[in-house]
């Protein structure tokens, strides 16, 4: 079956985003949470448990303590406080520990959970128990990332004149669970226990207490944990703990009896010390069954999420040399492996898997709740990639591609360029294994989009005065009689085509082209980017550790500055009008011009900026009114330019009506960006439209890079202006106002496209020039067609990648805090992804159509 390029890579990133789907859904564990929802009242605690009788006692139980104070030290590890570390540089503690009044404990941080969340304190007045403890420890050279015994042991010291200690009574310290902590607070302060807490009660904190007393903190803290697992798994009463608890209840309620009936025995002793005894045993079953449900990972739904989605990558990268080598079509063994014998057998296996997996896992699995149909569906998709594989690796060593280089090219070459931009990639993807690197990965793309720009600086260079000895395709030519490339940006930055190449001519000397062309803007387009660059990071701080760190936009956004604001304001939407209307229709330029107008109507209706005329505070509003009118503008833009791109499709021969459709939908999204865009980050959108517009007249038409170069630089582009805009990999940066611009009531569907759209503004827009560029180069039919196939390829290799990378650290300690955020935005990319490649597939479909 013969294939586009674009199209299989629209098919493939489609099943990659499937692939992804599945293994989020392993990755992420179901929350253990109760059902019931907080009242305003206070619940009634359960009744103490009494045979053949009603208790007397239905209230919570007195308090311990009646305040609290929480010194919780960074890093603390245990021998810092218990060990011969802790009588060298904590010696007062080290004495309350084995003299003083206290109880002591070494919790640990059970791995992937962060251990700060779970251990705040339901607000604390004064003190009368002293609790320190630490979030979590660290190795000896200083670091506390991992799951070792060092980094996860932390002391938990309570100190309380409310505990009683003997003389020459020794205590060492017991290894509990942090998330003991909460369960033992809300004991102590006569509160309810947290009904999503899977902590038990440390109980030498009660042991001073009445046994009735102890037997009722036991009882409350038991059944608070027996209706959590009731309503987190299914087969709760073949659960140990579960069975433990209904025994210790039972003995409960026989001990109640005899005590209320004054039976002071020794019967009445024995049994309570067995009452006692089991619901500790039933406290520590369900706790620890509760915390495994907790940390409990998907691995079936993971292993096969991650297959599917490695198997797409690998079918990508045998395709690599076809695509960019050969011709922009794929001859996809697509009927052959279906109907042969080798699927059938692969489809037959990963069955039998499956059901092995589901009737032998005692953990729920999300792949094994799907229907058979979903799931064969599934099986089928990997079975039909791993006979594409095969067969494409078949083909390749009998065509001899992995030995030779193609004939098309036979004395092409690496470019500095093209070292550059695989390197650049390849070291992006292996920084993702650092958490560091993770929280501050927009330095990685400002560093490689400041070297791409001075490679292309000296790319232009020797382009220019090297002349006839550099590469034809890589030649910069400036043809007598010319026009000003500065007037011809001015007049027309979107329609201005590179002439064919004449290989006969030879380049100008500079003594030429200083009589032709200003040269000089050429030579200096680099660096020009490079400069607009440095001033784009200076607007938004961003990542850990720079992000306290003063920049342009807090002194914009503060209230003394609102004039500033907004004469930036409008001198963006003004350079935007200019950089965007040039390809537009005359009807789309008024539309632009009065969305861009009505952006800064709607701006000053919530009073973020103001007119000349405008007192401060005075009218302000939620602008709902003005941003549906540019919301009009856009919609309008946007079917001027489909309605251009239908009319290309039916009138071959109307090559200019597909160009200048391609630039009013370009045109429209950049109106959409400007309203959703916060006024401090429109000079991000019109640095973005400047840096398309030189580097588009300066430097890809002029060097004739291949569309695989200019796909990369897009994408790197892209991925830089998402970090200009103040983004990061943190959940904590996302704009979600944008979500609400227009709307007076929440919509789900339509705030989550506006809040995506808003977020991921830099490589949409990118990626929508880059579609537009391509396509504009009547010349180079296959170009749009590699540029989808390239952009999905460098689009999932850090994608797969980090699947393989979260997976191998899923029990880091800040699995939750750094490396998931950045799996989810690295999830809705490959989702926009696949937008894009549809996009990219559908417009190369109108050329081949008019071809």
């Amino acid at each position: 079956m013969r294939l586009g390029s674009g199209a299989f890579a629209a098919s493939c990133v489609a099943i990659e985003v499937i692939g992804f789907a599945i293994f989020i859904r392993g990755f992420f564990p179901a929350p253990v949470r109760s059902s019931a929802r907080p009242e305003h009242g206070v619940e009634t605690p359960a009744p103490e448990p009494v045979a053949g009788a009603s208790s007397n006692w239905t209230k919570l139980p007195s308090p311990l303590f009646s305040k609290v104070v929480i010194v919780l030290i960074d890093a603390l590890r245990d021998d810092f406080v218990f060990g011969s570390k802790g009588v060298k540089y904590m010696p007062y503690t080290t004495y309350l520990v084995e003299k003083g009044a206290s109880h002591s404990f070494v919790a640990e941080a059970k791995p992937p959970t962060v251990t700060m969340p779970r251990i705040k304190e339901r607000e604390i007045l004064s003190p009368s128990l002293l609790v320190l403890c630490g979030d979590h420890g660290m190795s000896e050279t200083g670091s506390h990332g991992a799951s070792s015994t060092e980094e996860v042991s932390t002391p938990l010291i309570l100190i309380s004149s409310a505990f009683e200690r003997k003389p020459g009574d020794i205590r060492h310290p017991k290894h509990v669970q942090q998330t003991d902590l909460a369960a033992t607070l809300a004991i102590g302060l006569g509160l309810p226990i947290p009904k999503d807490s899977v902590g038990s009660l440390l109980f030498p904190v009660i042991e001073g207490k009445p046994m009735r007393e102890q037997l009722r903190f036991l009882h409350l803290n038991t059944l608070q944990l027996s209706k959590l697992l009731q309503e987190n798994v299914p087969s709760y009463e073949k659960d140990p703990g579960f069975e433990q608890f209904k025994m210790a209840e039972r003995l409960h309620g026989n001990w109640v009896k005899l005590h209320l009936e004054e039976n002071h025995s020794d019967i009445l002793l024995g049994l309570g010390t067995k009452v006692l005894r089991q619901y500790l045993g039933a406290l520590k079953t369900l706790s620890l069954a509760l915390s495994t449900q907790v940390a409990h990972y998907d691995i079936y739904s993971m292993a096969v999420g991650t297959v599917m989605v490695l198997e797409v990558l690998t079918l990508f990268l045998l395709s690599t040399p076809h695509v960019l080598c050969r011709k922009a079509e794929l001859d996809v063994p697509l009927m052959s492996p279906v109907f042969s014998l080798l699927f059938y057998l692969i489809f037959l296996v990963l069955s039998a898997i499956h059901v092995l997996v589901c009737t032998s896992s005692e953990s729920s699995c999300y792949l094994c709740s799907l229907p058979w149909l979903a799931v064969g569906g599934v099986m089928v998709l990997v079975s039909a990639l791993l006979c594409a594989i095969v067969s494409a690796l078949i083909r390749m060593v009998i065509d001899g591609t992995l030995l030779k280089k193609s004939a098309a090219y036979p004395s092409s070459g690496w470019s500095e360029v093209d070292v550059l931009l695989l390197l650049g990639t390849v070291g992006h993807v292996l920084s993702l294994g650092a958490s560091s690197f993770v929280e501050e990965e927009h330095q990685t793309w400002y560093f490689l989009v400041n070297t791409l720009c001075l490679t292309l600086s000296q790319e232009t260079c020797r382009s220019y005065f090297v002349g006839d000895d550099c590469e034809p395709q890589h030649r910069f030519r400036v043809e007598q009689g010319c026009v000003d490339i500065l007037a011809c940006t001015l007049k027309d930055s979107t329609s201005y085509n590179t002439p064919k190449p004449d290989r006969t001519r030879k380049g100008v000397s500079l003594s030429e082209g200083q009589g032709s062309c200003k040269w000089w803007t050429v030579l200096a387009s680099p660096w020009l980017v490079l400069v607009c660059c440095r001033l784009l990071r200076s607007l938004n701080q961003t990542g850990v550790q720079g992000a306290h760190r003063p920049d342009l936009s807090h002194w914009l956004t503060s209230s003394d500055h609102k004039v500033q604001l907004s004469g930036l304001a409008a001198l963006s939407l003004a350079v935007i009008f200019m950089l965007v209307q040039n390809g537009c229709s005359l009807v789309s330029k008024a539309a632009l011009a009065l969305g861009l107008l009505g952006v800064f109507c709607y701006r000053a209706a919530t009073g973020i900026v103001l007119f000349p005329w405008q007192p401060d505070n005075k009218g302000i509003s939620k602008g709902i009114i003005e941003a549906r009118f540019v919301y009009v503008f856009v919609l309008g833009i946007l079917f001027t330019g489909t309605k251009d791109l239908l009319k290309a499709q039916v009138i071959a021969t109307d090559f200019k009506a597909k160009t200048v459709g391609l630039w009013e939908i370009h045109s429209g999204l950049v109106l959409l960006a400007a309203l959703l865009l916060r006024p401090h980050n429109l000079p991000v959108l019109a640095f973005s439209l400047l840096i398309q517009t030189i580097m588009t007249t300066f430097i890809w038409k002029p060097l004739r890079h291949g569309a695989a170069e200019i796909t990369v630089m897009h994408y790197w582009f892209g991925q830089a202006f998402f970090y200009f805009q103040g983004n990061s990999n943190n959940i904590a940066t996302i704009d979600i106002s944008a979500g609400f611009v227009g709307l007076d009531t929440y919509m789900e569907v339509p705030a989550t496209f506006l809040t995506v759209f808003g977020t991921y503004v830099g490589p949409v827009l990118w990626a929508s020039h880059l579609v537009h560029f391509l396509s504009s180069e009547e010349s180079n039919g296959s170009a749009l067609s590699r540029a989808c196939f390239c952009y999905a390829l460098i689009c999932s290799v850090p994608v797969a990648a980090y699947i393989v990378l979260v997976t191998s650290l899923r029990y880091h300690l800040f699995i939750w805090s750094v490396f998931s955020p950045k799996l989810l935005y690295e999830g809705m990319h490959l989702l926009i992804t696949a937008a894009l490649c549809a996009v990219f597939t559908a417009t190369d479909q109108t050329r081949h159509t008019r071809a």
